[in-house]
């Protein structure tokens, strides 16, 4: 099963710089002013073997009446309801709060584990008054410093113990195919049109789907699963932040799928919730196939579809060898060949590479292009292989892995791209010493 860590807690205690530590790079936006984290941010953490999600959620303002904070509250409280596990971050620097308060109470009625971290303690004075956020009630804490990393090894140690025990699911042979998007791209209208019936509650209020659902279709010479976040939206829920809820449920469908299929909507820019969830499929190595529906919406002249296109693909960079397919699922309009588009990019991913043939085509490449000297040193890739993984990764060996840098790991991997067809899957390209 998917495991989501939420990290909750007010402006400005350091989440996002505990956010970028736990999931080793700068992805969050770091800044002194309060507020800075309009956006939620995804990534990927693993730790002793168990790999998580991680979610940064924008601060938490009770009582508020500025309209933004009012947003990043529900955001908050939806990250509480999917999570795992919650990381509250305070401030030692500043003490306990009114705000902290607010949040602890809110959190000590959630039935999920609750780590306190204590943020900025970089020395024993510090440590000492970290003693009085036991009066939150929620046990005992973690003194961490997000900014060096100190402490968080013990943070992450508990993160793990107290992850839900992981259950091996029943495993499918079938290829299983992820739907997601923003709310009302099309995603259920495109299923629909698929499977030729009205499985899905089609509406023009964005967030209808809820939950993820499996369908099993097998059609045209076809089968596979297709999973779609679906289900009826209650009426309990309707002031949810249903934006943030569709990028929830994103991260477990798409953790559990071999092949994405991004519908976007050609009305709408291909803006940074689309890229959002297009990057989460991209960190999580699963082949992607992007779809762009409602197209018969759009004027066109002769050269519409070759500049959307290019559009798409300078918001994409550097990872642009992804199939993009023009549809209407209204009008049934190309779905067969997104379908085709997708089987191909789960065959791309799923091929394996013999050796020897790995050695013929690359290695004179290699030797008519090496990697660049550096420092005098002069780097000699002997050998190459694909590693036994459900994704494609290789591993080129030489003497001095030290050495190679990421431009050069980047023409290995158009090389790969070029020669054996790997459209629409990440690659992965490691050195290793020989």
């Amino acid at each position: 099963m998917s495991n989501i860590v939420a990290i909750v807690g007010r402006p400005n205690v350091g989440k996002s710089t505990l956010f970028n530590r736990l999931i080793k790079r700068r992805e969050a936006i770091v800044d002194a002013v309060s507020g800075v984290t309009r956006d939620r941010h995804y990534g990927k953490s693993e730790w002793n073997g168990r790999e998580f999600s991680v979610i940064d959620t924008g601060g938490y303002v009770v009582g508020s009446d500025d309209v933004f904070e009012v947003e990043i509250d529900k955001q908050v409280e939806l990250a509480i309801d999917e999570a795992d596990v919650i990381i509250f971050v305070v401030d030692v620097e500043t003490g306990v709060t009114g705000m902290d308060e607010d949040v602890a109470e809110l959190l000590r009625r959630v039935n999920k584990p609750v780590l306190l971290a204590v943020n900025k303690v970089d020395n024993n004075k510090r440590a000492e008054n970290a003693v009085e956020f036991y009066s939150l009630g929620l046990g005992d804490y973690f003194t961490i410093a997000s900014i060096n990393g100190s402490g968080t090894g013990d943070l992450l140690d508990a993160v793990v113990e107290a992850l839900p025990e992981y259950i091996e699911e029943e495993e499918s042979d079938l290829p299983r195919f992820a739907v997601v998007g923003r709310p009302n791209a099309g995603k259920s209208s495109f299923i629909n049109a698929l499977i030729g019936e009205e499985r899905y509650i089609v509406t023009d209020i964005a967030g209808t789907t809820r939950d993820a659902i499996d369908t099993k279709y097998n059609q045209f010479g076809f089968e596979f699963n297709l999973v779609d976040t679906a289900g009826i939206r209650r009426k309990s829920k309707v002031k949810e932040d249903l934006e943030f809820y569709s990028v929830m449920r994103s991260v477990r469908a798409i953790e559990h799928c071999d092949v994405v299929i991004l519908v976007h909507d050609a009305t709408r820019g291909f803006d940074g919730q689309v890229q959002n969830i297009f990057w989460l499929a991209e960190r999580n190595r699963k082949g992607i196939v992007i779809l762009v529906n409602k197209w018969d919406l759009v004027e066109k002249d002769t050269n519409t579809v070759r500049d959307y296109e290019k559009q798409i693909r300078k918001e994409i960079e550097p990872f642009t060898d992804v199939p993009i397919v023009f549809i209407s699922a209204l009008n049934k309009q190309r779905i067969f060949k997104a379908i085709e588009t997708a089987v191909e990019v789960y065959n791309n991913r799923s091929k394996k590479i013999k050796t020897s043939k790995l050695n013929e085509v690359l290695l004179p490449i290699i030797e008519n292009n090496p990697p660049p000297a550096l420092k005098g040193k002069y780097v000699k890739i002997k050998y190459i292989m694909q590693l036994p993984t459900p994704q494609p990764q290789f591993a080129f060996f030489c003497n001095l892995p030290q050495y190679v840098r990421e431009p050069y790991k980047r023409f290995l991997e158009n090389k790969l791209r070029e020669e054996f067809n790997f459209h629409g899957v990440p690659i992965s390209v490691y050195m290793r010493k020989k």
